[in-house]
């Protein structure tokens, strides 16, 4: 389960990005996530996902 608060998924997935996944899709297969899901809830706090830095900027 993932947090349902954006600023709180925000943190939650940079910090998986960070420490355990080279990329949005490995963690999203892994964790059986819907990427478009996580970019939209990040999107409406005006973040966006950065393939070359691998976060959430």
């Amino acid at each position: 389960m993932i947090p349902n608060d954006p600023v709180i998924l925000l943190s939650y997935i940079n910090t998986l990005l960070r420490d355990r996944y080279s990329s949005l899709s490995a963690l999203c297969e892994d964790q059986q996530l819907d990427a478009r899901d996580i970019l939209d809830k990040l999107s409406s706090i005006d973040y966006s996902y950065d393939e070359e830095k691998n976060q959430f900027i």
